[in-house]
């Protein structure tokens, strides 16, 4: 529309003139608390995750597997902590198989972030220590299972960890995957486009519903 007048507010002012003004990412501050030395690929995705959350954006962070997307994202949480962004704690939903690696890795390189491992037949005891938690791991499986509970929550970001588990837009893990309320989300996967082209849709439409248009 050229130099037509806009009526908008502050905030999407200052997206406006970030996005107009964009010349790549910028290099931000890591967390004082991490216990690693990123490579600068890993520095790269812990940028753009920032850019994301400055933005108000929700996005993937995209690499292969055995890259750092784990050590990039919780890098990116130490960050939101250590500035007092966080004023909730943060769900990652993972395969069954990698839950233990969050907690590992984050006692080893982030070990100020207090984590929750929400898994197992007695977790309901588990769920009393969300409150002072800043990550609370759990599996897609259960996020099905424990979607009544979960959706209760307000979390500062919701977190899916090889996010093609919910590649089909239809199925009961992406439909609880939608209902969660997150001030940030953040899809982590190597293969957004590895089966089909809806495969893609469907994360944005966990991402960001409506942003590319409807699934049809």
């Amino acid at each position: 529309i050229g130099d037509a007048p806009v009526e908008a507010d502050e905030e999407w002012r200052l997206l406006s003139t970030r996005l107009r003004n964009f010349a790549g990412l910028t290099d931000e501050p890591l967390p004082k608390g991490l216990k690693a030395t990123l490579r600068s690929y890993q520095k790269h995705g812990y940028d753009w995750l920032c850019f994301l959350r400055d933005s108000a954006f929700h996005g993937i962070l995209a690499d292969d597997m055995g890259l750092g997307k784990t050590i990039q994202t919780l890098t990116f949480l130490l960050a939101e902590k250590e500035n007092g962004n966080a004023k909730h704690p943060t769900l990652v939903v993972a395969p069954t198989s990698v839950t233990a690696n969050w907690v590992e890795e984050s006692k080893r390189f982030t070990p100020d972030l207090k984590v929750v491992r929400l898994v197992g037949p007695n977790r309901d005891k588990l769920y009393d220590q969300i409150k002072q938690a800043d990550v609370v791991v759990t599996t897609f499986a259960l996020l099905r299972l424990d979607i009544a509970r979960l959706q209760r929550r307000t979390w500062h970001a919701v977190v899916l960890d090889e996010a093609q588990h919910i590649k089909n837009p239809q199925s009961q893990t992406a439909l609880s995957a939608k209902k969660l309320t997150a001030k940030h989300r953040f899809a982590l996967t190597g293969t957004p486009l590895e089966n089909s082209l809806i495969e893609l849709w469907s994360i944005f439409d966990f991402l960001m519903s409506d942003f590319l248009d409807n699934e049809k």
